[in-house]
């Protein structure tokens, strides 16, 4: 099953027949918000609003780990993430969609960035980050609509909630060489991996960051908000369309990235740990 995961402005999906709600609790914490099971585009799909309903959390303040455990043990596989995002590139513009392929923690460490630890030693491989067949699948179906999508497209994440200064839009941009610049993928993406899931974002370009001469193009509230809402449509219309064909499946490094990845015999775990393993494995 697909999970979506709504940014900022994506609390809720249109058209979604609800079939089932999920209130649950996770050994990580309780997720952003309640899980929703539905018929989408006539497909089942789970939604989760990364920041709460009502956009409770700041993305410093999401549990990340709830989210996707939480997903998972409900039955998602793979996960599409929609986020807000700054152009560090004159040809991503405001109100373009693209899908990163790469990504660049330039976090603060004030996240909880893995499900392993307190007992646990595990080291998945992040080289490739983003799933290509689940890339493959959105591409195909941004072709079929003939909607613009940027691709391969390298995205710096930075812990907010401030916006940035341009000294870090320019290290972003011509040090990390990242094209994108947001505050929410991170430790997402990765927890994705941990959990044996495929998962891609798309990408909704709001702003120019910072880093251009003229002001009036640097990011604000005011702007996202004048842009965000025609990009959430094209986003809508991009899942809808994905949803019309078969995924191709997950390869297998990704789908069995925990097999060689855990240093940890089982005998040495609590119950408790072998438990939520369970999940992590399935």
């Amino acid at each position: 099953m697909l999970g979506i995961i709504g940014g900022s402005g994506l609390y809720s999906l249109e058209g979604l027949k609800i079939a089932k709600e999920y209130d649950i609790d996770t050994p990580f914490g309780k997720p952003s918000s309640t899980i929703i099971e539905g018929i989408y585009e006539g497909k089942n799909i789970l939604f989760l609003s990364r920041h709460g309903i009502g956009h409770k959390y700041l993305p410093h303040e999401v549990n990340y780990r709830a989210n996707i455990f939480a997903l998972k043990k409900c039955g998602a596989r793979r996960i599409v993430g929609i986020s807000a995002a700054g152009s560090l590139r004159k040809s991503l513009k405001p109100g373009d969609l693209a899908l990163a392929e790469q990504y660049f923690d330039h976090t603060r460490g004030k996240r909880d960035y893995s499900f392993f630890g307190n007992g646990i030693a595990a080291h998945v491989s992040t080289a490739h980050p983003a799933c290509p067949a689940l890339s493959k699948d959105i591409t195909t179906a941004a072709n079929r609509l003939n909607m613009p999508l940027h691709t391969g497209k390298a995205y710096g994440c930075v812990e907010g909630p401030r916006l940035g200064t341009r000294t870090e839009s320019f290290f972003l941009r011509d040090a990390a060489k990242c094209d994108l610049v947001g505050m929410t993928n991170v430790p997402e993406v990765f927890l994705a991996r941990e959990a044996q899931m495929a998962y891609c974002t798309i990408c909704l370009v709001t702003d120019y960051d910072c880093w251009m001469d003229d002001p009036a193009q640097h990011v604000s509230v005011e702007k996202f908000f004048e842009v965000y809402g025609g990009a959430i449509e094209k986003a809508k219309a991009l899942l809808g369309e994905l949803l019309k064909s078969p995924f191709t499946d997950t390869p297998d490094d990704i789908r069995h990235s925990l097999k060689m990845s855990i240093l940890t015999p089982d005998e040495a775990m609590s119950v408790e740990q072998k438990e939520w393993m369970t999940v992590l494995r399935a």
